[in-house]
């Protein structure tokens, strides 16, 4: 079966069947109790059936299906140039690798601009395969949030770098550093948390920062490059794995070669980062701004 028609311009009901049904073990409800619960959430990216298998089967959560893969599989320099075509792919390849842990999507740039696109491409990459996507930004995409999950469509927002408004931002830069852009911050992500996401995404956002946001939202917070204080950590497979040619950001560690993966192989790498995420010991001081 083919979930994508490289014929086809938009996406129906024809073109892209829904794949079988599959009520993952980790769900909304579920991660919303292992933050009451104080439970570290473990999410890294996979982009195809072997790597989410393995992530799967080796604690991570959730699996982050991103759009991220415009730099790390597609070789661009940032995350721009990623369609709903092409996240719809992976997805549909990650979905068939995973039984216990929720697939979450990006929605790439612009592609929830207004709520008639956010809704057509939710309703592709539901279809592929995903459990919740996850969109960037605030202010008026806030209505956008609200608008699809009042239709019952799961949201992680992401606020703090937002890599879809690279240019905007002048590159990439830790955003919240002086006190107004932190009480920006801070008001956003409870706007998020009231307009019906379901989690945060904080990234490159001071530790301290994004404790206080932590503490004051009821959902749960995914940090990357934003301490140990947040809810949950992700990271990219491949910045785990210390593979690619780029520069690394200060966030990034390499399980490869660690006394707790003494094979120094992939499934040991994963399984190490899930227990230094659960454990508390990842971020270290020396990942966090």
């Amino acid at each position: 079966m083919s979930y994508i028609n490289p014929e086809a311009s938009e996406f129906n009901d024809a073109q892209v069947p829904m794949p079988p049904s599959r009520a993952p073990a980790v769900t909304v409800p579920k991660l919303r109790d292992m933050k009451r619960n104080g439970e570290k959430i473990a999410m890294m990216t996979a982009y195809d059936y072997i790597f989410a298998d393995l992530l799967d089967k080796n604690g991570v959560d959730v699996v982050l299906v991103g759009d991220s893969l415009g730099m790390v599989i597609q070789g661009h320099r940032s995350t721009l140039t990623v369609t709903v075509a092409d996240l719809a792919y992976h997805i549909g390849c990650a979905s068939r690798g995973m039984k216990r842990g929720l697939l979450l999507a990006d929605l790439p740039v612009l592609s929830y601009a207004t709520l008639e696109r956010a809704l057509s491409s939710c309703e592709t990459m539901l279809r592929a395969g995903a459990h919740m996507m996850k969109l960037e930004g605030a202010g008026p995409i806030l209505e956008v949030i609200h608008g699809l999950t009042q239709r019952d469509v799961a949201i992680c927002a992401h606020l703090g770098l937002t890599p879809q408004s690279l240019h905007k931002l002048g590159g990439f830069k830790v955003q919240g550093r002086d006190e107004r852009a932190a009480a920006q911050l801070l008001a956003d992500a409870k706007a998020a948390e009231q307009a019906g996401a379901e989690m945060l995404v904080l990234e490159c956002v001071p530790a301290e920062l994004a404790t206080q946001i932590s503490q004051a939202l009821q959902i749960p917070t995914i940090g990357i490059g934003a301490g140990v204080g947040c809810d949950g950590q992700v990271l990219v497979l491949q910045d785990a794995l210390g593979l690619g040619p780029h520069r690394k950001p200060r966030f990034v560690k390499n399980f490869m070669n660690l006394a707790d993966n003494p094979n120094g192989d992939i499934k040991g790498a994963v399984q190490a980062y899930v227990q230094a995420v659960k454990k508390r010991t990842f971020p270290g001081a020396e990942h966090v701004y």
